[in-house]
């Protein structure tokens, strides 16, 4: 890969970016951001009834948000002209024609096919349809769609990511590549951007192969070569599950609302589904250096959510307090405390919105928790423990004269403790947390 490198993610702003839809910009922006070449964002907006502002804004927004920042934006509803004039030179060419069957004929059809044991392929009638019947056809129902006639040889590719693949022409119907309203449709749409514009590497997911076979076509009829091709695997759920029934919950800004950091969700999909291990990254130059497209597989890939919140946690007890400050201070912790809070909490977080109950514990105490067992000797360890102000020596000094006057120890002694100052059974250091906890309730 060279500096010409282009690379481009086309989403369709009928909804917003979740994590499959990721996947394919990931991909494209580290390969273009690798070789030092193009990112291009381009809107599929070519259809008007579906295609809304807010999503254009939407998609924008949570690639910022990511840091997957582009070199330049195209909008397909601003080039119909050029795709007008490549069906037209594809019907000079005899590799366009009109069909006007109706989706009640063609399921028929197919069902027909399917009774014989053929593959349910367009059959191509409207070929043999004369110029009269044509005529007649627009008259009755309109104008038909425009299929995009393949020659049916086989059509072959190196695929970055699932190898040689090799397809017969014939067991693929003809594309429809403009509908009967007009509408320009996505494959050639995107043939004309992707040639236009200097597409060099397409990756997108393994269900695209069938329609690479025939933009391949399309391209080579149009007289242009294709570009490098890769598909990756499709997600799956945790166990195995079609992901596609839960994509909606899957939003990017849904996960930016539960507090995922953008650098733990790309560290995850970056390795997803390759042979190289996950790994955090703290920074972009580093996630596109351990980046390489020839590592990935072609079996489903499981994703689960969950996985992003340790890699959160991670993240974010790395960051020095100024990366939080403002966060912790509007907590209401005062400034002279933040410093040592962040240092006390950062350790024990999977998002900063776990801030919120750490700070709870220090203004406010906790509910005790006091197991049944314990209540007498909770009550003498309570008698024995200083006044506040607390400093990092107070629990040293208190567990040793609590260990001196119960004889309790290990175990038995420090966790009955915790749970009564913190009514947790994990948490921080108590020696760091202690000089921050301003009400001890259990102390009664």
């Amino acid at each position: 890969m060279s500096s010409q490198t282009t690379t481009r993610f086309a989403p369709s702003p009928t909804g917003f970016i979740h994590v499959g839809n990721l996947r394919t910009a990931l991909m494209n922006y580290l390969i273009a951001r690798k070789a030092g070449g193009t990112f291009i964002l381009r809107i599929d907006d070519t259809d008007p009834e579906r295609s809304k502002e807010e999503y254009v804004d939407g998609i924008k927004q949570d690639l910022e948000w990511l840091g997957l920042h582009w070199d330049r934006v195209e909008r397909q509803s601003e080039r119909l002209d050029q795709y007008h004039a490549a069906a037209d030179a594809l019907r000079e060419n005899g590799r366009f024609y009109e069909a006007f069957e109706t989706p009640t004929e063609l399921d028929l059809k197919r069902k027909k096919q399917l009774n014989m044991g053929k593959p349910p392929v367009y059959d191509r009638a409207a070929l043999s349809l004369s110029d009269d019947e044509k005529t007649a056809l627009r008259s009755a129902r309109g104008d038909g769609v425009w299929r995009f006639k393949l020659d049916h040889a086989r059509i072959e590719w190196a695929d970055g990511i699932l190898g040689d693949i090799s397809i017969d022409a014939a067991s693929v119907s003809d594309p429809v590549l403009i509908r009967g309203d007009g509408q320009i449709l996505y494959t050639l749409a995107s043939v004309v951007d992707d040639t236009e514009m200097g597409v060099t590497h397409v990756v997108r997911g393994s269900d695209h192969v069938t329609n690479t076979a025939t933009q391949i076509q399309i391209m080579k009829a149009l007289g242009h070569d294709h570009p490098s091709f890769a598909h990756h695997s499709l997600l799956t759920g945790p166990q195995g599950e079609a992901l596609s029934k839960r994509l909606g919950t899957l939003a990017l800004r849904d996960l930016r609302a539960q507090g995922i950091e953008p650098f733990a969700l790309l560290s995850l999909m970056a390795r997803l589904g390759s042979s190289d291990p996950v790994e955090l990254r703290n920074d972009m130059a580093t996630l596109i250096e351990g980046f390489d497209i020839d590592h990935f597989g072609s079996a489903p890939t499981k994703f689960d959510v969950a996985d992003l919140f340790p890699l959160t946690g991670r993240y974010l007890s790395q960051l020095p307090y100024e990366d939080v400050a403002d966060r912790i201070t509007g907590l209401g912790v005062p400034e002279a405390i933040g410093p040592q809070f962040w240092g006390v909490a950062r350790e024990n977080i999977q998002t900063l919105g776990d801030l919120e109950s750490w700070w709870a514990l220090c203004r406010d105490g906790a509910e005790p928790i006091i197991e049944e067992d314990d209540t007498a000797f909770i009550a003498q360890a309570m008698d024995l423990l200083p006044d506040m102000p607390f400093d990092e020596s107070t629990w040293g000094a208190w567990t040793a004269a609590v260990k001196e006057a119960t004889g309790r120890k290990g175990r038995g002694l420090f966790r009955p403790l915790r749970l009564a100052l913190t009514g947790q059974e994990h948490g921080p250091e108590m020696a760091a947390l202690m000089p921050l906890l301003q009400v001890i309730k259990a102390k009664g």
